[in-house]
């Protein structure tokens, strides 16, 4: 039997949206509701850049006001003496210190939340890993003045005997000699703060390893790979950048840590070759000791070192973000 075509007709045309539709259609938003949420979202972002801008204007008004009248260097003085006539003040130390303790932080935390979060996902059996997952939940959520305390009364006093090793085999390096004094110094500050961040780090890359594709994992473990090859080949490149973004969270409370950091180091103005000994200062923590007694000009000088931390955060930031996008490629996020 001939099969022709005379009889097939042809589906009716589909009408062309009109160009209000078509502009519609370009900005995302079709019905009531989705330009709604449009604009609640955008108007969001916008109060957010706001609330920034105002942030920035306040701090560099006020700092200025401080930072004119200091016969020191702001950004080299190895001192902090703003009812001085004239008053002299610099950041040197607190630049120093914050940086030190943030990094001694991360290299310690990093590392362990992500085995931490490799375990939970990929090791532990689901009636272990969820108790342990609670409390690092707990964790997260406890005050940073309770770290603080349990820093003071517990971590201080049982550090002697890590800083005698470390002196006894590392002094000759200059930065682990110890001469003996109580251990509020850099490292325990450091240790601690690597203590307060490791939930956050953990939490965040343990949600990033669990949406990992299954697909992938079964796929390498097909071709023969064993599990470590697994994590190593599947698990690591689709969670790196969601890892670099929970260090930059934790990074962001390592700089900013005030109460903690006050109730465990022994403050001074004075940068120390060693990191076992006693002393030096953060940002934070020197605004939280001294904003209560401080004259309105010496609060304007707090406000300025806050200005610098401030600019710290938003270059952290701002360095994660590059770091994120050149990396994406790699990322899960494009899987």
């Amino acid at each position: 039997m001939d099969i022709t075509t005379k009889n097939i007709q042809a589906p009716p045309p589909v009408p062309e949206p009109s160009p209000t539709e078509q502009k519609r259609a370009a900005r995302g938003a079709t019905r009531p509701g989705d330009r709604i949420f449009l604009g609640l979202s955008r108007g969001s972002g916008i109060f957010l850049l706001v609330i920034m801008a105002a942030i920035a204007v306040f701090l560099t008004y006020r700092a200025s006001l401080a930072i004119s009248k200091d016969e020191a260097n702001f950004l080299t003085a190895f001192e902090w003496n703003t009812s001085a006539v004239p008053p002299k003040f610099g950041i040197a130390v607190l630049v120093y210190g914050t940086i030190v303790s943030s990094i001694i932080a991360m290299v310690i935390a990093v590392p362990i939340a992500v085995a931490i979060a490799l375990f939970l996902t990929h090791y532990a059996p689901r009636k272990l890993g969820g108790p342990i997952a609670y409390v690092i939940d707990l964790l997260a959520a406890v005050p940073s003045i309770v770290y603080g305390l349990w820093g003071a009364l517990i971590l201080v006093p049982h550090m002697n005997g890590l800083f005698g090793w470390l002196n006894e085999y590392l002094g000759w390096t200059g930065l682990f000699a110890w001469d003996g004094g109580p251990a509020r110094s850099m490292l325990t500050v450091g240790i601690l703060l690597a203590i307060m961040i490791l939930p956050i780090i953990t939490n965040v890359s343990r949600e990033v390893f669990r949406q990992v594709p299954q697909m992938h994992e079964e796929a390498a473990l097909a071709l023969g790979a064993t599990r470590w090859e697994v994590i190593r080949m599947a698990v690591l490149p689709f969670g790196r950048s969601g890892v670099i973004s929970a260090s930059m969270l934790g990074l962001g409370r390592a700089l900013g840590e005030t109460m903690a950091v006050a109730t465990v180091l022994s403050p001074d103005f004075d940068i120390h070759a060693s990191l076992l000994n006693p002393g030096g200062g953060t940002f934070a923590q020197n605004i939280a000791s001294k904003f209560g007694e401080a004259s309105e000009f010496g609060r304007d000088a707090l406000i300025a070192s806050g200005l610098v931390l401030f600019v710290i955060t938003l270059l952290v930031n701002g360095a994660a973000r590059a770091i994120i996008a050149r990396r994406k490629e790699y990322s899960g996020a494009n899987a």
